[in-house]
């Protein structure tokens, strides 16, 4: 008898504990995610300055599931979209909450666990259309250990538009191999997911990531990360394929060239690829088509987000005819230091500015926002993907090329400056432009050094000794000298400005910043170091030190030097927080793998004393307030 009772207690407990676990996780995927450490966009930048996309071809995806919207002006979102019409569509109204929560995506695995969650092409308008950015803050990812963790809304990948948001893998979910896919998921709706059909989770050191389509030589340029690890590595591209549509099935093309990130395939037929692009080859308003690339001695096909669309990939024109010079940068979180540098170069000849954005979460948009009210022509495009600065600069060449004749690839720190500026009261923009109309007069000008297109660095001899033929060669690259200066014993960063704030540089010149001639670029896309390989008929020139020069403001006060910590930008250059190649020229002199300020740094990298870009920009913008324009 006591031995039934035992062990009818002993059911009694295990069920009670079994039903207690299931309550526990009805709790878990019925309360809501409130309280997060991310800081998410905020839905008032979102509803800023967007396009609308106005004609059925220029859908990327059906046009009945909403309206897309463009981003040649800028990354945000806008709230005033075409609102999805649920009484024209048939729908099953029994379950319209968990319709409009949850979402097709794919997902990349980023740095220091970022996880990038991007909306797939034909979900993107199902969620736009329902107010995202008022519920901007109400995402989650699900993970494959039952955990949450919030999702901020990051931005749009264009073509074709597709919203995505950024999420921390959880650190228990980093230890459950393999990796998987998250579900995103809007606020109330945690209703259970089936895990074990969840996806692998996409590698950045693996991927395909995004395609460009230059219509003049028919070609699609694609963008992939690992496949030649090293600056100096040439992969031929034979030993590619690339792949348009599904992996095994798909139209299969030639690679072209295949420089560091940057592939050229051949365009396919797209009927061949999809019924979808039947009819106009160039303009069905439907095809949307994943693209890859094959390794083919290894026969493994690189995992993909990208996808090809006909729809015309160039940066549209503001005027009638090319603007004469652009400038270019990639930037991270820029926004107090945007305007002074855009103010300076606008008044001294460049005409517009293209700021790839590489997933700044500072007030970048509402500074430009600011500029573009001010007359400024001023766009961002979204570039989320990391250390993947030369990958970004071969975009923008071909991206720009209808707009811009000419591109200045220089940072937010660096001004472009000539002493034979110092006497003159005011800025103007034939500063610039000047050197630009006649530069074909300067060709064999001792004054200048050439270069020859066999080695992006400095490879310059005097034209004297130059090859006859090579001297004939009209100038298709501009490159300028730098000086770098120190923190000139700032403490924090100067609100006058950096040119005002720093004074103090090193002696010697170091490195050069290009202006390049667009249609001059060679077609593998190549460069390295704000310099690009130029076609065989074209030739680079370097300027001396007394016609021009880039005042660097590298070294800066601690507190905004430390930010370069996060990771550096260029593709094949290491990153501060790590170990390898302490003794890279990279890498300032003293600084370790560790956020720690060297002994002596105010005081550091400062042999002369260089006033002259201060006082001139003193003369041209101080106004009777003392102050200067880019802090009204």
């Amino acid at each position: 008898m006591a031995r039934k009772v035992r062990t009818k207690l002993q059911c009694a407990i295990v069920s009670i504990i079994f039903f207690a676990s299931l309550y526990y996780l009805y709790l878990q995927y019925s309360i809501p995610f409130l309280h997060h450490h991310h800081h998410p966009i905020s839905a008032a930048s979102f509803q800023e300055n967007i396009s609308i996309f106005n004609t059925p071809n220029n859908f990327t995806s059906p046009p009945k599931k909403g309206t897309f919207f463009n981003n040649n002006s800028t990354n945000i979102f806008q709230e005033n979209v075409t609102i999805f019409n649920h009484n024209k569509q048939k729908k099953d109204h029994s379950n319209v909450v968990t319709h409009l929560s949850r979402f097709e995506t794919e997902s990349v695995l980023l740095q220091d666990w970022e996880i990038l969650v991007i909306v797939s092409p034909d979900e993107t308008p199902r969620l736009v259309n329902n107010s995202l950015s008022s519920h901007a803050n109400n995402f989650v990812c699900m993970h494959h250990t039952y955990e949450k963790s919030p999702a901020r809304l990051s931005g749009i990948l264009r073509f074709p538009e597709r919203v995505t948001f950024r999420c921390l893998l959880q650190e228990s979910a980093r230890k459950k191999m393999p990796l998987k896919q998250p579900v995103l998921r809007r606020l109330p709706d945690l209703s259970p997911v089936d895990f074990t059909k969840l996806r692998i989770l996409l590698i950045w050191s693996n991927l395909v990531y995004d395609t460009l389509t230059d219509d003049d030589d028919d070609d699609v340029v694609v963008f992939a990360k690992g496949l030649i690890k090293k600056q100096d590595v040439v992969r031929d591209p034979s030993e590619f394929q690339c792949i348009f549509g599904d992996d095994v099935e798909g139209v299969r093309t030639a690679v072209k060239s295949s420089r560091l990130e940057v592939f050229r395939c051949q365009r396919p037929k797209l009927i061949d690829v999809d019924n979808n692009c039947r009819g106009n080859d160039r303009l069905p308003p439907l095809c949307v088509v994943k693209v890859s690339l094959e390794i083919l001695t290894e026969r493994r096909v690189v995992p993909s987000v990208a996808y090809y669309t006909p729809i015309p990939r160039k940066l549209a024109k503001t005027e009638i005819k090319k603007a004469l010079l652009c400038a270019c940068t990639m930037v991270y979180n820029v926004a107090k230091f945007l305007k002074e540098w855009i103010y300076y170069h606008s008044r001294i000849g460049v005409e517009k500015f293209i700021l790839y954005d590489n997933g700044s979460d500072d007030e970048l948009e509402s500074i430009v926002f600011e500029l573009k009210q001010e007359g400024y022509d001023v766009m961002t495009y979204f570039w989320l993907w990391q250390k993947t600065q030369e990958a970004g600069f071969s975009h923008s060449a071909l991206y720009a090329k209808e707009s811009c004749k000419w591109m200045i690839y220089v940072d937010v720190d660096e001004f472009v400056f000539s002493p034979k500026w110092s006497n003159s009261s005011t800025p103007s923009i034939s500063m610039l432009q000047s050197l630009l109309n006649k530069h074909g007069n300067e060709e064999q000008s001792s004054n200048n050094k050439l270069t020859d297109n066999s080695s992006l660095f400095d490879t310059s001899m005097p034209s004297s000794k130059l090859n006859p033929s090579l001297a004939r060669k009209p100038v298709g690259q501009i490159k300028i000298r730098c000086h770098e200066f120190g923190p000139s014993n700032q403490m924090m960063h100067p609100t006058m400005g950096v040119t005002q704030g720093y004074n103090c540089r090193m002696r010697a010149h170091n490195r050069h910043k290009s202006i390049v001639l667009l249609e001059a670029v060679d077609d593998s896309l190549y460069n390295v170091i704000h310099h690009f390989q130029l076609k065989n008929e074209y030739r680079s020139i370097v300027l001396t030190l007394k016609k021009m020069m880039v005042n660097h403001y590298k070294y800066q006060a601690w507190p905004e030097f430390k930010t370069k910590f996060r990771r550096r930008v260029s593709a094949y250059v290491v990153d501060w927080d790590s170990e390898a190649n302490l003794n890279s020229q990279d890498r300032p002199k003293g600084l370790g793998a560790t956020m720690i300020e060297p002994p002596n740094w105010t005081t550091s990298y400062c042999q002369v004393y260089d006033n002259r870009l201060r006082d001139l920009v003193r003369k041209w913008f101080v106004i009777e307030s003392k102050s200067w324009d880019w802090q009204r």
